[in-house]
């Protein structure tokens, strides 16, 4: 793919100084432990900034960046022309930005911005990109690109609206699309995506208070059960799982039908089942079984059976499907999602008229915890009013373990006023600030970090590192130069890891409490005495090399700090 600017950008994500995440802890909210970050600043320097540290660890990015519009009057991340991306276009594509088509400017855009992001994902990890008709074909064209057209697992369309008002034809859906990191490895593992059934959870929740009301008497919570679907109107996603009203010790299942199809095969399983109260056969589905007598057999041994039967024998016995057992699908291709619901609950939060289009929290729960595990790390870096970091605090409502996000926000009042605060509120609760109802809302728990770029890069225009870069810092910086993979480590001694076989160690800012030779910054014989013990192949940074041949026989590979970390 090709376009006017192209070979001004591509490139850029290398030219793009390092910068340091310098906590606001008034802005932050909860332990700073919680892992969570909020950062305010270009996405593309705080994409930087970030790589050290989460390169290779992240499983699941959705963003939602610029659509191209061309309308002035859409919020800055909407718009191709707003001041921040001018700037940016100036500085890096120069004077051929002024007279760029719209379309070129935001390739321009975006190509360094997912050059970046790429390096983030694990090789088991997925992202997700929300875009409307202006730019899929140029989107899907340069994600191919970046990615690898083998990558591309689908374009989803997204329904938001019923109707509209055009004068040729109403438009009403957009697009996510979603590629893999390394879609040949998810096939070699067997992965599967499944997203949780709508209305599942409300379901097996109210079932659970019913259990407790109830106790074993299962005739009784199917009786409320089925009272409490019948009040549902036909649109509300619970009612989908209506016909899930019995239930015995195991939970709630569906007394469904496990007769052969009838395809017209004439040595279909016929075998007699028992009834437990008349202790006479079944009725047999003019079809036979659709299972072999020994799976019918071990599912009957079971406690309790997984064979549901009638009141006597004259009724064919069903098998029990349970709920918990199949609460979760496919993402279908094409979906529905009112877009209304998810201006309604950001106003809840923030006001009436705080943040246009946002995009809904469920829907974006459901990209995520298709392909996210307890631990894992979400990012997005069009962060906007915060929809994700929302999402990911659902979602850990029933995690062990709860997932982390990062979220980059361009724009400082709306880093503040907006996507800190959703973000906050929904951490600590809140009561309404629109709707009839202002009952008030639980807080889903959890914090985050706020942080914002540091002024000057990591390193001074000289080439040299910043006096007060602290020694974490800088090891932050030394792995990933070195690994091209995250810093996880403690960075408290010299030794800041291991990897492949090699050991990685950095001298700087006086770690080893003097040992001379400006603090211990340059590796002479007592400072490499001093080291922790490796046996194989050693890297070490520092200031200056004074082992002469002593550096092969110990099997060092010497690098200069700051002249080797040209990352």
């Amino acid at each position: 793919m090709n376009w006017i600017g192209k070979e001004a950008v591509v490139r850029h994500h290398r030219e793009v100084p390092f910068r340091l995440l310098e906590p606001v802890p008034e802005l932050s909210c909860g332990g700073a432990d919680s892992g969570n970050l909020i950062v305010q600043g270009d996405n593309l320097h705080a994409l930087k900034a970030l790589l050290p540290r989460y390169a290779g660890q992240v499983k699941c990015i959705y963003i939602d960046p610029p659509y191209n519009t061309g309308n002035e009057g859409w919020v800055y991340n909407d718009n191709v022309s707003s001041p921040e991306i001018r700037r940016w276009l100036g500085a890096v594509v120069g004077k051929e930005g002024e007279t760029l088509d719209r379309h070129d400017r935001w390739l321009c855009m975006m190509y360094p911005r997912l050059v970046l992001l790429r390096q983030f994902l694990r090789d088991d990890g997925a992202i997700f990109v929300s875009i409307d008709d202006n730019e899929v074909g140029n989107l899907q064209a340069l994600m191919r690109e970046v990615f690898g057209t083998g990558n591309e697992v689908a374009t989803v369309v997204w329904q938001k609206g019923k109707k509209g008002d055009s004068k040729l034809v109403s438009i009403t859906h957009e697009y996510i699309l979603a590629f893999a990191r390394n879609k040949a490895l998810l096939n070699d593992r067997k992965v599967k995506w499944r997203r949780k059934k709508p209305g599942v959870g409300d379901v097996l929740e109210h079932y659970a208070g019913l259990c407790s009301k109830h106790g074993p008497n299962h005739e009784n919570i199917r009786k409320d059960l089925m009272g409490w679907y019948r009040e549902m109107p036909q649109t509300d996603p619970r009612k989908a799982h209506k016909h899930y009203n019995w239930s015995d010790n195991r939970g709630l299942y569906f007394a469904a039908d496990f007769a052969g199809p009838d395809d017209g095969r004439e040595n279909r399983p016929r075998y007699p089942i028992i009834h437990p109260v008349t202790r006479q056969p079944c009725a047999i589905p003019s079809t036979g079984w659709r299972w072999e007598q020994e799976t019918t057999t071990a599912a009957l041994a079971q406690d309790p059976p997984r064979i549901h039967f009638g009141k006597d024998h004259t009724t064919i016995p069903n098998r029990k499907s349970y709920l918990c057992e199949i609460d979760d699908e496919p993402m279908m291709s094409v979906f529905y999602k009112d877009g209304r619901a998810a201006t309604l609950e950001v106003e809840s939060i923030l006001g009436a008229g705080a943040f246009p289009f946002p995009k809904d929290s469920e829907a974006i729960a459901d990209l995520i915890g298709m392909v996210a595990a307890p631990g894992d790390i979400v990012l997005d870096s069009f962060s906007g009013s915060g929809t994700t970091a929302h999402a990911v605090l659902k979602l850990n409502q029933h995690l062990s373990v709860p997932m982390r996000f990062i979220l980059v926000e361009i724009d400082r009042d709306v880093a503040q006023t907006k996507t800190r605060e959703r973000v906050r509120k929904a951490i600590e609760g809140f009561v309404p600030l629109t709707g009839k109802k202002r009952m008030p809302v639980t807080g889903l728990g959890g914090g985050f970090q706020f942080c914002r770029l540091s002024a000057e890069p990591l390193f001074d225009p000289t080439g040299q590192v910043r006096a007060d870069v602290t020694f974490a810092q800088l090891a932050e910086f030394v792995w990933f130069a070195e690994t091209g993979t995250g810093f996880t480590g403690t960075a408290d001694g010299p030794l800041i890891g291991i990897h492949e076989g090699r050991a990685i160690y950095l001298l700087y800012n006086g770690i080893l409490k003097d040992q001379s030779a400006a603090g211990g910054n340059v590796l002479t014989g007592p400072v490499f005495d001093s080291l922790p013990r490796f046996a194989g192949p050693k890297v070490i940074y520092a200031a200056a090399n004074r082992l002469g041949s002593r550096t092969a026989r110990e099997g060092i590979t010497f690098k200069q700090t700051p002249y080797a970390l040209d990352v």
